[in-house]
């Protein structure tokens, strides 16, 4: 599988002996200077305001030609292009300035891409109202998410060769050195987890099945300090997983609870992390429409985003938490064996659900995980990722992604880390009218109501039966996970949401105080 192949460093040169393709300054509204030093830049930039082609508004790009400039000392810029990049005005909105980083870095990358520059040099903004370690990671992870593509399945054109960002460097516009170096690798970690989740998304449903994700996660094991095991389909028959092994039958592929462990002392808190793992939803016997069937590989993105954070975390380290992901992964198809509507199974744990529709099936195998999981390793709190429902792009669109849980204080954690890292979450509610719901008469519970109203939150009441007091959050990414709100670092197609809001709320994780419940 493609992993992400464009470098990112310092240089500690002075910017003008940049011999590259592109050297970009970034540039704020109603601020005169590019540079504290730099005279030649400052009275390029000031000629361009002459113009009033520039202003150094969000989005405004202007570029020139340093050698078609007829200013003599303009010649002693060696970079062959010049970029300046538009920040908008100066604002108190924290969580805004740390976006409008990350979308110059894609807007960056996007005209390096145009312009065929192989080299881009950016020289950060010492002004700007960010510490340094955040300036250059927001902006690397915007060059970095912005210049990814995917083209394993495309036949090189001989008469028009690719050419594309091999390499940027950030030079730190007079800001420490050491900061910026901190900033640059913690943005490199996380675009380059959320450009792997991207891969796993862009595989072709029979080229990334379950055993996919189960060799994924041995390698990561293998190469980190991340422990990997893996139950296959006789251990998932010995622990009577009954929502796997059901979803499971119609296809020919096995089915795999994929486990990975980040382990730092018994004493510290362990947060579960639990991701949809559907490599391909065909409906089972519930068939889906044929028109748009193919993007239903894209149903295991949220287990994708879990193995994309466990990454990130092994890379970068936390200090006093242990994590443990699970994977949840298979096929849900309409072979000859297939689970059909009627149907009763078994959860892990001995609770029973009547099937109502086979293509309600995310709940059925999240919820052995949540189950296994909470008994297995007694976390102190609890989020699942998935594409779930349909039902929760009519409510929210391709803008946020879907928030319910049973605690407030963890909600808000998830909230907050999803504001700073540009993947916004809007909490919907939860309560027992929604439950009754999904009453059934024969068992338990069944995996879907009599009609479709609510059906985001009854999905998530069908989850919540297997979490108990835990304090839990479950997130939809159904309209996010791809045709994600257009961004200058977020691609057509998917877009590995979920990966660095993950890492950002256990990086920040605040201890829940109380059995504080929604």
């Amino acid at each position: 599988m493609p992993d992400q192949t464009v470098t990112i460093e310092l240089f500690d040169q002075e910017p003008s002996t940049f011999a590259g393709g592109l050297l970009v300054y970034l540039v704020e509204e109603g601020i005169s200077q590019a540079t504290e030093s730099d005279l030649v830049i400052n009275r390029l930039l000031a000629q361009v305001r002459e113009t009033g082609d520039f202003k150094g508004e969000e989005d405004q790009i202007f570029l020139l030609y340093p050698e078609l400039i007829s200013m003599e000392a303009a010649r002693n810029v060696a970079a062959k292009r010049v970029l300046f990049v538009g920040l908008g005005k100066q604002d108190d909105a924290i969580n805004g300035r740390r976006e409008r980083l990350r979308l110059a870095g894609g807007t960056i990358a996007k005209q390096a891409g145009a312009v065929k520059a192989k080299e881009v040099l950016v020289v950060l903004p010492k002004k700007y109202l960010l510490d340094a370690v955040e300036i250059a990671q927001c902006l690397s992870e915007g060059l970095m998410l912005g210049s990814y593509r995917f083209d394993l399945y495309k036949q090189p054109k001989e008469d028009a060769p690719a050419v594309q960002v091999e390499r940027f460097l950030l030079h730190d516009g007079g800001l420490a050195a050491s900061a910026v170096h901190k900033g640059l690798e913690l943005g490199w970690i996380l675009a380059s987890a959320t450009c792997a989740a991207r891969d796993m998304a862009n595989q072709p449903g029979n080229n990334w099945t379950p055993a996919d994700f189960a060799e994924y996660a041995k390698k990561l094991g293998k190469k980190s300090r991340l422990k990997c095991t893996i139950l296959d389909k006789g251990n998932l028959q010995k622990l009577r997983m009954g929502g796997i092994l059901g979803v499971n039958q119609g296809s020919a592929q096995p089915p795999f609870l994929v486990i990975l462990e980040y382990r730092t002392n018994k004493k510290n808190p362990t947060i579960l992390l639990v991701g949809k793992g559907l490599t391909f939803d065909a409906g089972g016997i519930s068939a889906k429409q044929s028109v748009g069937m193919e993007e239903m590989k894209y149903d295991m993105c949220g287990g994708a985003a879990v193995l994309a954070a466990m990454r990130a975390i092994a890379e970068i380290g936390l200090a006093e938490m242990n994590v443990v992901a699970l994977v949840p992964a298979t096929e849900n198809l309409s072979g000859s064996a297939a689970l059909k509507p009627g149907d009763i199974i078994r959860h892990y744990g001995g609770k029973t659900s009547e099937i109502i529709n086979t293509d309600a099936e995310g709940r059925l195998i999240l919820a052995d995980a949540l189950a296994y999981g909470i008994e297995t390793y007694k976390p102190q709190a609890v989020i699942d990722v998935a594409t779930l429902t349909g039902a929760v792009i009519i409510g929210l669109g391709h803008h946020y992604t879907g928030l319910l849980g049973n605690n407030d204080q963890w909600a808000n954690q998830l909230i907050e880390a999803g504001a700073r890292v540009g993947e916004p979450l809007w909490r919907l509610p939860l309560g027992c009218e929604y439950r009754k719901q999904i009453d059934s008469k024969i068992a338990d519970l069944k995996n879907a109501g009599s009609d479709r109203s609510g059906s985001t939150i009854t999905a998530a009441c069908y989850l919540q039966e297997f979490v108990g007091e835990t304090p839990w959050v479950h997130l939809d990414i159904a309209g996010t996970a791809w045709n994600f709100t257009e961004k200058s670092y977020i691609p057509k197609g998917p877009s590995g949401i979920g990966a660095r809001t993950l890492v950002d709320c256990l990086r920040q994780w605040r201890p829940i105080q109380s059995a504080d419940k929604n």
